[in-house]
């Protein structure tokens, strides 16, 4: 079966942080930083290129497929903010209704830009998810 291709590295998050585009993202994304480590009380990691996580989770599958995970985390693409909710969103319709612009995949959540969603309601759904994926998955702080 294959590796995980999503892996911590050692890649620092500043710098990476430091060399999104447009200059807008970087904004948003230490925005977004300071809001993931007020959240979980962690300090973040690179997961892959361009994933910034924070926490992780190991999975495994009934396919028998298993791994590690961060627990929640952003990668603040050129097109959008894109922020990984492990769990997904199945019972988070009423928080979605009140955050603002934004998109769904099955666990990301797609943002233009952090102005168009109410912050509050970004931290309960991180918060959220976090505690759900707890009652699946133990979860290590980072």
């Amino acid at each position: 079966m294959a590796e995980n291709q999503t892996r911590p590295t050692d890649a620092a998050v500043s710098e990476f942080i430091d060399r999104a585009e447009p200059a807008r993202r970087r904004e948003d994304a230490r925005a977004l930083d300071a809001i993931f480590r007020e959240v979980t009380g962690w300090t973040p990691q690179m997961w892959g290129p361009a994933i910034i996580g924070y926490g992780s989770y190991h999975y495994k599958y009934d396919s028998g497929r298993e791994g590690d995970m961060c627990a929640t985390g952003f990668s603040p693409r050129k097109a959008n903010l894109v922020l990984y909710i492990m769990p997904g969103y199945q019972n988070y319709g009423a928080m979605l209704e009140r955050l603002g612009k934004h998109k769904l995949g099955k666990s990301c959540l797609y943002l233009n830009k952090l102005a168009d969603v109410d912050e509050g309601v970004l931290r309960e759904i991180i918060r959220t998810g976090l505690d759900d994926l707890a009652k699946k998955y133990p979860v290590t702080p980072a």
